[in-house]
């Protein structure tokens, strides 16, 4: 046909040797597929660590029916914010178009077990009475939990040195029972968040010592946050002006923008995702440097054949071609082991801490773009020995 471009000489006798060393040892192409599946599975893993430590941020708010949070308008994220006092649900229950209104106070204790074992945790104290707060528990076990009764993520027994509900333990000298059990509703990095009513989080926080317990809360009780329901999304602007106008200094958040809030501080202000991100390309640079080591030793092993293909004219862009070709080669039956792997340490992490891990399409290709760009650098650094072989050397004894 005019025009066409002849054929390159013996480009198919290139392509052929190229996926014969590749693929004819096994030991090595072994090796190779270890350290690309490794990369693999490394990244997959701490690209699902971030995914579920940045959903893990929002459970509260995100298994919430509340249509606004309202806060401090120098709330920083869920849980830095300035108090509000109760007289704000007060008032916010008064404005048209607001269904319900409750408040939420998040407070930080030290519980103690029956066997001396300390523990960290952040009380949410609410109403459990027409709560905004979905967490999967009966309204009526919710409805009859009594001062020093919390519910607590199963995955969190173990911290709390509790085997399951009826288990008991100190908050402040006041007993703390085990009275219900979540899942999903604990946070990765936050400290085990019980979830207790406001009489609870009042006995159990020295914040509150001069609250009213047992009785209608006093107008200056701290708080932090009002969840507001809606009658109609409709009326969301205005009850949005009204909440402003009615507790001066506050801001109503819709609740899609507080999980944004949220989520954008702990990426932007924390060093998790650097750390996971760091954790990666550490171990896709060691992953390039087995990779690149198998490819030096294979062509230092073909060195010959490399001069002969030159020798014969086979222009130095097929034998870059060549490598390329075995990269991805490589890289892809790498990948399939890689992604196998990531699965099942992601079974044995929801089975022993019940987290969440789960990588996306997005992360899977991400993988798979790091699988090759790794293979076909290793491979065009090491091709460069081939590139400057001279063709003399076929004639060598």
């Amino acid at each position: 046909m005019r025009g066409a471009r002849p054929a390159e000489p013996n480009l198919a006798t290139v392509r052929t040797l190229a996926l014969r060393y590749v693929l004819g040892d096994v030991p090595r192409l072994v090796a190779s597929l270890a350290g690309i599946a490794f990369v693999v599975a490394l990244v997959l893993v701490q690209a699902g660590i971030f995914s579920a430590f940045v959903g893990s941020t929002t459970l509260l708010i995100d298994e919430s029916d509340a249509d606004f949070w309202v806060a401090s308008r120098d709330m920083q994220y869920l849980e830095i914010t300035l108090p509000l006092t109760y007289d704000a649900v007060r008032k916010i229950r008064k404005i048209d178009g607001v269904a319900h209104a409750e408040p939420l106070a998040i407070r930080s204790a030290i519980r103690q077990s029956p066997s001396g074992l300390l523990d960290y945790v952040r009380v949410v104290g609410f109403e459990p009475a027409g709560s905004s707060l979905r967490l999967g528990v009966p309204a009526a076990t919710l409805a009859s939990m009594k001062i020093g009764d919390f519910a607590a993520d199963a995955a969190q027994l173990g911290a709390l040195d509790a085997r399951g509900i009826g288990a008991t333990g100190t908050i402040r000298n006041v007993k703390a029972r085990v009275a219900a059990l979540t899942h999903g509703t604990q946070p990765i990095v936050s400290p085990t968040f019980l979830y207790a009513t406001m009489d609870s989080a009042v006995a159990w926080s020295p914040v509150s010592l001069g609250e009213i317990m047992g009785g209608a809360p006093a107008s200056d009780s701290p708080i932090n946050y009002v969840l507001v329901r809606l009658r109609s999304p409709a009326d969301a602007p205005a009850v949005s002006a009204a909440i402003q106008h009615a507790v001066p200094g506050t801001r109503a958040f819709p609740r899609d923008e507080m999980a944004a809030i949220t989520r954008a501080f702990w990426v932007r202000r924390t060093n998790v995702g650097f750390l996971l991100a760091l954790g990666a390309i550490i171990g896709a640079l060691g992953g390039g440097v087995v990779v690149a080591q198998i490819f030096y030793t294979s062509i230092n092993e073909h060195l010959r054949e490399y001069a002969l293909l030159k020798a014969i004219g086979i222009p130095n862009r097929s034998l870059y071609g060549a490598i390329v070709l075995q990269a991805i080669v490589l890289a892809v039956f790498g990948y399939i082991p890689g992604v196998v792997v990531s699965f099942v340490v992601v079974a044995i992490a929801r089975a022993a801490r019940n987290l969440d891990l789960t990588a996306t399409p997005a992360d899977a290709l991400l993988a798979l773009g790091v699988a090759l760009l790794i293979c076909i650098v290793a491979g065009l650094l090491a091709v460069r020995r081939a590139v400057r072989v001279d063709p003399a050397l076929v004639f060598d004894a």
